[in-house]
Order: structure tokens, then C-alpha cells, then sequence
């Protein structure tokens, strides 16, 4: 019989691997779950232990396919339905998030859907880092706890003593997270503005801001075909810059992103293990965010702020 209110942490199939990290930090084994597929493809996730009472902590990231989000919702469910006491989605990457607001007509807002569907399904919270948007927060009806990548890349970008660090955002909608990042080195910060033609395609691109000399870092969220992020390295060098750096939370990389990478003036791709590696780059450098989410869900199991895991400025 499980004990009362005892904390127990389960994964979906796409987030084992971290899932694994996080479990160990936190020092419990990972809960047994038996997913079965369909001939069809149709899944139907199980626990192999009770969780009634219990406070349950499902770890999946809702990266490509859609199977990964509704393995999620199925296990949301099969928890509720299993009578645990409280159900926590840890989404490290929250996929459709996007699509949060409607930018030209008749477009759905994926993100809104997300967060309908995971309160339908039965999440009494959400554990997530660097939404593509702060406001999505707003989306959900129940508590979320937004953690920061500030708190893994900060420490890595001081360890490397760079001489004169300069931040840039490669577009505009990026300038609030850049200028925060700026705040902890006490470092300026320029911009690329950026013009698109459609989706992952970017038409033109202009600094503004002086990079000359700088050991640039460019920040932002995710990174899909890299191609936007590429383009600004390359006009930032080319602007008289002394190196350029990229830190981003969320390595979605599709397409051809990783030829992109290895092709471009970047000196480092620093990016967390929220989403797996499809292959090996030696530009990019993995940083874990496994013990910030360990520390977080014990917080949380405390009852205690997890303000103290952001870092201050």
C-alpha cells in the first residue's frame, strides 16, 4: 500500500532519459508505467503500483510526435482515475507553446488548447522552464511553477571569464529575456531585427547596436531549423564582433538545423536536455536541467517557495 501523501515521480516514454536524472537527484527510483500500443498505434499507459493518496509527478516533454502530449493526458488521467491525491504535469518543453495568441486570421491557439486539455484531463499542476511566452501562464487554471534557464546557463557563461560580454536578442520579441540575462553580467544588450516572408524563413535581418570587439551571446527560448539564429551569428560577426555564442532552452532542432549549426560562425550552441539530441554536434554543448527540476518537485512536495532556484540579479 502506498503511504499517504508519498511523492511519486513517473515518465512518459519520451522523457526517460531525463526523467531518470530527475528521479536520481531527487532520491527516489523512477515509478513503473507499462505503455501498450495498439496495432493501430493507439496507446494505453498503466502504473505498475498504486498511487492512491499519493502526490504523482509525470515527467513528459510534448515535443513531435502529438503521441508524446496525449500519453501525457492519458496518464493524467489514469492517475486521477487511480485516486492519486495530486497530479503534477513536469512538461520541461512545452510543445504548441508557440501558438499563443492569434497572429493573422483563423489560426487556433495551440497553446490554449494544451492547457484546456491538461485541465481536462485532470493536472492539478504544471512544472515547466522558459515558456516561449511568460503569459501562457495565464492559460492555465490551475498553479504553474515556471522555472528559469538563467539558472543553468549563468553559472556555465561566469566559468568562462569572456572579456567584453555583450547580449543580443535575434528578434525583437526576445528583448525582455535577453536584457534579463544582461542583468547578471551588468552587460549591454543589441537586437536583431528580424523580417519574415513565412514560418522558419527569414526575408531580411539589420543589427541594432554596436557588437565591435564584443564576445557576443545570443539568447532565446528554442531553436528549430536554426536558421534565424545562424543569420544573426553571421551579421554579428560580420559587424566586427570578437566571437559569437548562442544559449537557448530548448534544442528542437528539425530539418536541417544541425548542418546549419555546424556550418555556421557560432563558437558554442549552449542548449539543456529538455528535448533529446538526434545526433552528435560538436558545437553544441548539453547542459542538464534534471537537478533544478529535482529540486523544484521537493520544494513544491514541502509546501516552500521555489523562488530560492532562481538566481538573483
Amino acid at each position: 500500500m502506498a503511504a499517504i501523501n508519498a511523492v511519486k515521480i513517473f515518465s512518459g516514454s519520451a522523457s526517460q532519459y531525463l526523467a531518470k536524472d530527475i528521479a536520481k537527484y531527487y532520491g527516489k527510483d523512477l515509478g513503473a508505467v507499462t505503455t501498450l500500443r495498439f496495432s493501430d498505434g493507439e496507446i494505453s499507459p498503466s502504473f505498475d503500483e498504486s498511487v492512491r493518496g499519493c502526490d504523482v509527478f509525470i515527467i513528459q516533454s510534448t515535443f513531435p510526435t502529438a503521441d508524446n502530449l496525449m500519453e501525457l493526458l492519458l496518464m493524467i488521467d489514469a492517475a486521477r482515475r487511480a485516486s492519486a491525491h495530486y497530479v503534477t504535469a513536469v512538461i520541461p518543453y512545452f510543445g504548441y507553446s508557440r501558438q499563443d495568441r492569434k497572429d493573422r486570421p483563423r489560426v487556433g491557439i495551440g497553446a490554449k488548447l494544451v492547457a484546456n486539455l491538461l485541465t481536462a484531463a485532470g493536472a492539478d499542476r504544471l512544472m515547466t522552464i522558459d515558456l516561449h511566452a511568460g503569459q501562457i501562464q495565464g492559460f492555465m487554471d490551475f498553479p504553474v511553477d515556471h522555472l528559469e534557464g538563467n539558472a543553468i546557463f549563468v553559472p556555465y557563461l561566469k566559468s568562462l571569464n569572456l572579456e567584453k560580454i555583450l547580449f543580443a536578442s535575434p528578434d525583437v520579441g526576445g528583448v525582455v529575456r535577453t536584457r534579463n540575462m544582461a542583468k547578471f553580467f551588468n552587460a549591454e544588450m543589441v537586437i536583431c531585427d528580424k523580417h519574415r516572408k513565412r514560418a522558419n524563413e527569414v526575408a531580411s535581418m539589420q543589427l541594432i547596436g554596436n557588437v565591435e570587439g564584443a564576445d557576443v551571446i545570443l539568447v532565446d527560448d528554442l531553436i528549430d531549423t536554426g536558421g534565424t539564429l545562424c543569420k544573426a551569428a553571421q551579421l554579428i560577426m560580420d559587424k566586427g564582433a570578437k566571437s559569437v555564442r548562442a544559449v537557448v532552452t530548448h534544442p528542437v532542432l528539425s530539418g536541417n538545423a544541425y548542418d546549419n549549426i555546424s556550418n555556421s560562425v557560432l563558437t558554442e550552441l549552449l542548449v539543456t536536455d529538455t528535448i533529446p539530441q538526434k545526433q552528435v554536434c560538436d558545437k553544441i554543448k548539453v547542459l542538464s536541467v534534471a537537478e533544478l527540476f529535482a529540486k523544484a518537485i521537493g520544494r513544491i512536495r514541502d509546501h516552500e517557495s521555489i523562488s530560492s532556484l532562481f538566481i538573483k540579479y
